[in-house]
């Protein structure tokens, strides 16, 4: 039996701006566009992707999942998310070398520094 990685399941109280937002991020392609739904791929073909769904509750506690991005230029990317909406988070990580941010809706992410070696 194999498993192919799908995509990851985003709860949104307005998933088609939230879509929108992590689509201009990432540098996505939107697959599909719904109102309750909305689903980005790095390309038409290219899986995994992200799908944001319509939930009624708000979000309240931290992210039990998140995801971690490695940019080539840490200081840069932080910058430019900052300037799309995302805002600095703090979910108890203490000083680190990653910079922890949420996303519009406040879903946490991880932005990493250089690889070392």
């Amino acid at each position: 039996m194999t498993l192919e990685w799908e995509q990851v399941i985003v709860d949104a109280a307005d998933p088609v701006a939230l879509g929108r937002w992590w689509a201009e991020a990432l540098g996505w392609v939107t697959v599909d566009e719904g109102t309750d739904e909305y689903e980005i791929r790095p390309a038409p073909d290219k899986l995994p992707g992200l799908l944001f769904v319509r939930v009624k509750d708000a979000k309240t506690v931290k992210n039990r999942l998140h995801l971690d991005f490695r940019p080539d230029d840490q200081r840069a990317e932080v910058e430019r998310l900052l300037a799309l909406g995302a805002r600095h988070a703090d979910v108890g990580q203490g000083e680190q070398t990653w910079v922890t941010l949420a996303d519009p809706e406040g879903n946490e992410f991880c932005v990493l520094g250089a690889r070392q070696g």
